[in-house]
């Protein structure tokens, strides 16, 4: 004769069964969701064309981490200019300069974005004393990435962004120059199509004139021109 709480028990293990089955199903349910929502054959596609470029060897280019809430979707390179080992390394190397350049992408497109993707670029280098006072340096910097957009693609709409050169003053027990003088470009722009590889040369561009890398193929005598 079993026992109502017997019966009671095995009521109870069942609906722990029957529980743990559901958990079970909607966890297979979820990662099935999960599977099967990859990546958008579009986002692939701009991150392919993102990474098939090929930059000068003063150039290293790369993936670094990309922010993860201002698009469903993110991407992101981080490139910077490289110098000659040397056996000391100096305080300062003349061209001094990195970037990144971020694509998002929504799927469902954004008014202020006039489009699905948006690359932003950020782009800071050193300047020289004489550099930082020119009072032309912010439209010089800033041609530098219109002129480079206009010759590497027509794919462009929604371009914006600032310049600013910043003067740092160090005192008292530090290391370093007495003062340094930086350039930041900061600027963002929709692609129209997701062939970015066209985006992503003329970013590095930017960085060479930033740099005051002499252009591709041309020997570097010593001087540092950023025209």
């Amino acid at each position: 004769m079993t026992s109502a709480g017997d019966d009671a028990e095995r009521s109870d293990e069942e609906e722990r069964r029957l529980t743990s089955a559901g958990d079970d199903a909607e966890r297979s349910d979820e990662e099935e969701r999960r599977l099967t929502s990859a990546e958008p054959a579009l986002f692939r596609e701009a991150v392919a064309a993102m990474n098939a470029v090929t930059v000068r060897p003063e150039i290293e280019l790369g993936p670094i981490r990309p922010p993860q809430r201002l698009a469903p979707y993110s991407y992101a390179l981080g490139a910077e200019i490289k110098h000659p080992e040397l056996d000391v390394i100096p305080e300062r190397s003349e061209g001094d300069a990195f970037g990144r350049l971020i694509m998002l992408y929504d799927p469902d497109g954004s008014d202020a974005w006039d489009g699905t993707i948006r690359l932003v670029a950020y782009v800071q280098a050193d300047l020289d004393s004489s550099e930082a006072v020119d009072p032309l340096l912010p439209e010089v910097a800033w041609s530098w990435l219109v002129d480079a957009l206009t010759a590497r693609t027509d794919q462009v709409r929604a371009l914006g962004g600032t310049v600013t050169a910043t003067t740092s003053v160090r005192y008292g027990d530090i290391s370093g120059p007495p003062r340094a003088h930086q350039l930041e470009l900061r600027a963002s722009w929709t692609a129209t199509t997701p062939d970015l590889g066209a985006h992503v040369q003329a970013f590095c561009d930017v960085l060479e004139h930033a740099a005051g890398l002499p252009p591709a193929g041309v020997t570097d005598l010593g001087s540092r021109s950023r025209a």
